[in-house]
């Protein structure tokens, strides 16, 4: 692959918003010798406005992209070795042929949005265990009460399962563990030493579980067996943590929904926390479950469909809180992403394996 270092090299920068200049020049103080080019996509901007402002004649020169939504087309970008994705995954730019080109290597920002949805999911956690919104209530009242607290409990020896154990998974694992939690994982492949349980991805100085030393058990398999033998641990929390893939569409149904209720510790009924996409979730057969009682609630920053329609029950729900997707949203968000491109480059530069490189065959 080629070395950033060398005359000629050209990265393009097509994101929604602007990047900041101290991410700019991180990465143009490491490589003088990288030209750089950057265009904001305005709202409502197509491939083809941006094609219009990005001509072929830049796009001829670039060697590393680093985009959000936008991908040219294969034959303008010939000497394209590298793309880099300011998402954590390559979402519905999957079928892009420029994707399925040999020549390009393909990485993704997995790895940066652990700390603001570990953060997310905890607050939604607390804002039930310490009944926030009946105290909040109280306060806008002028109402000087104890009794909305009556009931509120904590999170200490409550177990929580985690499906999918990279970067946001590990973050999750890490901040419950801090509550007191016992921590359960579930991963498609074996794990069975410390060398196959560390993080090989982008992480975080001082977040995650680097070491994969959080778990107090940890399961594997890609099947109903596994996934069922999961469920059946006698978990508090379920938290959804995997990639969407041809697999995990719909990996949880009415069974597993019945098998996690029917297995659940005594006390209230498992909550269930999606921070991966909504198809994951048979939607139907989690609004049955929530209404029913059989899993005590739900936070839910993914549905299915995005946007959820304004008339769809889950809004109604009392057991449920949705966030738009934006469990991931910070400021930090562009440094943390231009900080994946940075480091990827200075492997490049080095001829060292680059890192959370998208898997073709795995989808992810």
């Amino acid at each position: 692959m080629a070395n950033p270092n060398r005359e000629g090299e050209f990265l393009l920068v097509v994101l929604r918003r602007p990047l900041s200049g101290s991410c700019k020049q991180k990465i143009v103080e490491s490589f003088p010798s990288l030209k750089v080019k950057h265009h904001i996509i305005g709202e409502g901007e197509c491939d083809d406005s941006v094609t219009q402002a990005v001509t072929r004649a830049v796009l001829h020169r670039v060697t590393i992209l680093m985009t959000d939504q936008y991908l040219p087309n294969p034959d303008d970008v010939a000497r394209l070795h590298l793309v880099h994705v300011a998402r954590s995954g390559v979402g519905d730019l999957i079928d892009h042929p420029l994707l399925h080109r040999g020549s390009v290597t393909i990485t993704t920002s997995s790895g940066i949005h652990g700390p603001p949805i570990a953060e997310w999911v905890a607050m939604t956690w607390l804002v039930i265990s310490r009944k926030f919104l009946q105290q909040k209530e109280d306060q806008m009242r002028h109402r000087w009460s104890q009794e909305s607290a009556r009931g509120c409990f904590d999170h200490v020896n409550k177990r929580v399962g985690i499906i999918g154990y990279g970067g946001v998974g590990r973050q999750v694992a890490r901040v419950a563990s801090a509550l007191g939690m016992d921590v359960c994982v579930l991963t498609a492949s074996a794990r069975p030493n410390p060398a196959s349980r560390q993080h090989r991805g982008y992480c975080i100085p001082g977040t995650g579980d680097p070491d994969g030393t959080i778990p107090s058990t940890w399961h594997h398999g890609a099947g109903k067996i596994a996934l069922h033998g999961f469920l059946s641990l006698g978990l508090h929390h379920l938290v959804i943590s995997v990639p969407l893939t041809e697999r995990t569409h719909a990996l949880i149904g009415e069974e597993e929904l019945t098998l996690l209720s029917r297995h659940a510790p005594p006390g209230p009924k498992p909550y269930i926390t999606n921070i991966s996409r909504g198809q994951i979730i048979d939607q139907e057969a989690m609004v049955h479950a929530l209404e029913s009682g059989q899993i005590s609630g739900a936070s839910l920053d993914v549905v299915y469909p995005e946007p959820l329609p304004s008339d769809h029950k889950l809004w109604e729900l009392p057991n449920v809180y949705i966030s738009p997707h934006a469990s991931s949203y910070g400021v930090e968000y562009l440094q943390r992403t231009t900080d994946v491109l940075h480091e990827n480059i200075v492997r490049l530069s080095h001829g060292e394996l680059l890192i959370n490189v998208f898997d073709r065959d795995k989808g992810y």
